[in-house]
């Protein structure tokens, strides 16, 4: 089947890749500077109720106050077919200074505290234990009917008269004894929580969910998997350990990974995480898919791209909205994105090939472990879908906002940032009563602010009654500018120039001139050199002699080599 997992850890993160078909599908990172809080149970205190948004504040000792919704609220006497807490107001049922136990169900995004809620779930290996209610669940991915039956009678057995559980995946061909043993590990932990609610002061952390490791191992390591390969010996002694009181049988998949190459090199794992932060993800046909995020919802876009066909249009469409679908689940589930989804399939007029197109992406959602619907199509023509959010995406993970652009993904042309910076030269230039100005931009604003042959430089000087001096820079971002100097002529000319005649220098031909080939184009310090007959030498390093020297450039000639 190639199903596998691969653990890369080192002392800044530790990396899990799930690999299916040979298919890099899911990856998690977890670093020791910022734990991970879902799952993790806390004695909290209720700091505000908001009768207006029908939930509560609880502060349970992290940065930002939980948030925690009515219906999360559970009434010691609810069970299965009681509404509890869903028939009385969060005033009702919730006062301020109240003492609570509370579960993190979803991460702090942003500015937005963690989301908890009061039905406490223990996952095991094969039994997910719920201590405040009271009925027996079990996986929808167990399909046949006597196997879910059999499972629920031996979930009626084993649990307590006042707890419910959920039957997991995992547990599906198993055992009473296997089953008994996790319920029995199960009720030992929900005993020990309960003790150190009653030791410890609120806000506070009364049980911390395993590490990523342990968590895969638990989850996700089962009969379906070929290999689990680590990279660190420690973890993988670990691991063994733990799969002698889980499953000895799985042990012969654990491998300790030797390789010379870093094992997300070996696998290629680092070039498949880099495509799933791009916006645009190519398919195998030659169409793409293109990715735009907000905080809102996700679109996806379809296009055939390089994909011609050769049979008609119908069918190149229809292909490629088929390739589509497959790597749409994929791409959702690597990436992790939650919330609404709309995905713009290319328009199709058989019908036949709509829900097909349609069936495929709910066949591919079916692998993900995370709750995901696909809710149909829309009057619009496009497939509209939500998938639970649990987590960070990918992308919040691995990356940052741009600290220049502030996250639009986009800067000032060079056009508009020339214009921009003449009209703060001119309001500066009122104000200040120096002769003239040095001015350093990026080389590119630089030549828009000086003009073919100066002339957009001689025209803001005669509006300003100033002399202006500008620098090019090649490491300047095109939306910056540094004002150098403002004073004297004399001083500000001296330092605008960083050549004087006469001088030797050994420099890099650039580019040829654009007006005239036959010369070359190097830079100091992003001050422009026109290098006579240096157009022969582009790419190369050449020694010149400086032999005029101007506002805005310098000239140059070749010294004999």
């Amino acid at each position: 089947m190639n199903n596998k997992i691969i653990v890369n850890c080192d002392n800044r993160e530790t990396r899990v890749a799930v690999l299916e078909q040979g298919e890099l599908v899911e990856i998690y990172i977890e670093r020791p500077i910022h734990q991970r809080v879902v799952g993790n149970i806390y004695y909290g205190v209720v700091a505000n109720v908001l009768p207006g948004m029908q939930a509560a504040f609880v502060d349970i000792g992290l940065e930002r106050n939980a948030f925690l919704y009515v219906d999360d609220v559970l009434l010691e006497d609810s069970d299965e077919s009681s509404q509890g807490s869903r028939n009385k107001s969060i005033e009702e049922l919730l006062r301020v200074g109240d003492k609570i136990l509370v579960q993190v169900i979803k991460e702090p995004f942003g500015s937005k505290g963690a989301r908890v809620t009061c039905q406490i779930t223990l996952p095991g290996r094969y039994l997910v234990l719920m201590p405040t209610v009271k009925y027996i669940g079990v996986s929808r991915k167990i399909e046949k009917p006597e196997e879910r039956q059999r499972l629920k009678n031996l979930g009626d057995t084993i649990k307590s008269e006042d707890m419910g559980l959920i039957v997991r995946t995992v547990a599906e061909g198993k055992k009473s004894e296997h089953l008994s043993n996790d319920m029995e590990f199960l009720r030992k932990m929900w005993k020990k929580i309960q003790q150190r609610m009653t030791l410890k002061d609120a806000p506070a952390l009364v049980h911390q969910d395993l590490n990523l490791i342990y968590r895969i191992v638990r989850d996700l390591f089962n009969d379906d998997i070929d290999q689990l390969l680590i990279d660190t010996k420690y973890e993988y002694e670990k691991v063994l350990e733990i799969l002698d009181y889980i499953s000895c049988s799985l042990k012969n998949k654990i491998f300790y990974y030797r390789g010379e190459k870093p094992i997300f090199e070996k696998y290629n794992l680092e070039n498949e995480i880099e495509k799933a932060l791009r916006r645009t993800v190519w398919l195998n046909c030659g169409g793409y898919l293109v990715f735009d995020q907000t905080e809102a919802l996700t679109v996806i876009d379809v296009n055939t791209g390089k994909f011609i066909g050769s049979t008609n249009l119908e069918d190149t469409v229809f292909k490629t909205n088929m390739d589509a679908a497959k790597e749409i689940s994929r791409q959702i589930r690597l990436r992790d994105i939650g919330g609404i989804i709309i995905i713009d399939f290319i328009d199709m007029s058989n019908e036949k090939h709509e829900k097909m197109v349609i069936q495929v992406l709910e066949d591919n959602i079916k692998k993900d472990r995370t709750k995901a619907h696909v809710l149909g199509i829309t009057n619009l023509g496009l497939v509209e879908m939500t998938r639970k959010k649990v987590r960070q995406g990918l992308d919040a993970v691995l990356m940052q906002p741009c600290p220049y652009c502030d996250g639009k993904g986009k800067i000032f042309s060079m056009e508009v940032m020339s214009g921009k910076i003449e009209r703060l030269l001119k309001k500066m230039l009122t104000e200040e009563e120096g002769e003239a100005i040095l001015l350093e931009v990026n080389q590119n604003v630089a030549a828009m602010l000086i003009g073919s042959n100066g002339i957009n430089l001689k025209k803001l000087e005669e509006e300003t009654n100033k002399s202006i001096y500008i620098r090019g820079s090649d490491i300047m971002h095109i939306e910056k500018f540094k004002v150098v100097m403002i004073g004297e002529e004399k001083e500000v000319s001296r330092l605008a120039s960083p050549v004087n005649i006469g001088e030797v220098y050994l420099m890099k031909i650039e580019e040829p001139h654009l007006n005239n080939p036959y010369d070359g184009i190097a830079r100091i310090q992003g001050f422009v050199i026109d290098v006579q007959a240096g157009g022969a030498y582009v790419g190369e390093e050449v020694q010149v002699e400086i032999t005029d020297v101007a506002k805005t450039y310098a000239k140059a000639k070749v010294m004999k080599q």
